[in-house]
């Protein structure tokens, strides 16, 4: 499951758009269905009793200093809110604030291991010498302003910086996302919320954008029990996306019956599609593609 941390300055409206994304949940974690038309058509197919969609889960930090967004050096991907809609704020200006401050969080976070290497290295083992030696670079180059993402050289394992994380910035304001409408739209059913908006959700837009900035893509799992979507890292496998499903699975990988969901809705049935040569088996190493339609056989 992809993970997002939600940033934001005081006021910009990252808290509404947390509340907007998890249907009026509050922080700090949160879980985001992903809506997908193509989910439907093949549950349909197959006659699901249960349709389950892929998730994102979303984590909010309550400031911008260097402690609190270190709690997102782990997620997979930062969403970022900048006000358009106060009127009494510079979205382009907010936006360079916060990738400001994500830097003065990094170099932080590079001074105080170089602080713990360079007390290790007095043993005098020459791998730590070296990796001091790599973070004062690393220090300096920050230090000119520049992020993590600019950086040439291989980067210390320990580290997990923010600025090499994909970013994804929008605006709360009219010209983009209105977060409080957004909100008030989650409370409602939704045939009531669709009959409000002019067209489809502004979040789902919001969604798309950081899927593409994450690299995921999404797989089918279907049969008469459940059909559902799964999240994975484009140009991952079959034996990967049998460990999202189970680890099991992944473990007695025999092989995989993959149909493009497309051709799966089209034929019918899986027998159908079958026959008009529609479904290829695959081995572990088949990348997968998105909106494939996967039935790993396993032996286990």
């Amino acid at each position: 499951m992809l993970e997002v941390g939600i940033v934001g300055l005081p006021g910009s409206g990252r808290s509404t758009l947390f509340a907007a994304l998890t249907g009026g949940g509050h922080g700090p974690i949160g879980t985001v269905q992903i809506l997908d038309e193509r989910l439907d058509a093949v549950a349909a197919v197959e006659g699901s009793a249960k349709v389950t969609p892929a998730t994102l889960q979303v984590v909010e930090v309550a400031g911008t200093g260097p402690a609190l967004l270190g709690n997102l050096r782990r997620v997979d991907a930062l969403l970022a809110v900048v006000d358009g809609f106060s009127g009494t704020r510079d979205p382009e200006a907010d936006r360079g604030s916060l990738l400001l401050e994500l830097l003065i969080a990094d170099r932080d976070h590079v001074e105080k291991r170089l602080e713990r290497v360079r007390t290790q290295a007095k043993s005098g083992d020459p791998r730590l010498k070296e990796e001091v030696a790599a973070l004062v670079r690393l220090l300096a180059h920050l230090e000119e302003g520049r992020p993590v993402s600019e950086w040439q050289e291989e980067l210390p394992p320990e580290l997990e910086p923010l600025t090499t994380k994909p970013l994804v910035v929008i605006e709360n304001g009219p010209s983009e996302v209105d977060l409080k409408l957004e909100v008030e739209l989650a409370e409602l059913p939704e045939a009531e919320a669709a009959e409000f908006r002019e067209g489809p959700s502004a979040l789902e837009s919001v969604l798309r954008r950081v899927f593409e900035a994450g690299g995921l893509i999404t797989f089918f799992t279907a049969g008469d029990k459940e059909a559902r979507a799964w999240t994975l890292r484009r140009g991952k496998s079959a034996l990967d996306a049998a460990g999202e499903i189970h680890t099991d699975l992944a473990r007695g990988f025999v092989r995989c019956e993959v149909i493009r969901w497309s051709d799966f809705v089209e034929s019918g049935t899986r027998a159908e599609a079958g026959r008009g040569g529609l479904q290829r088996i695959e081995g572990k190493t088949y990348v997968v593609e998105d909106g494939d339609v996967l039935n790993v056989r396993s032996s286990v």
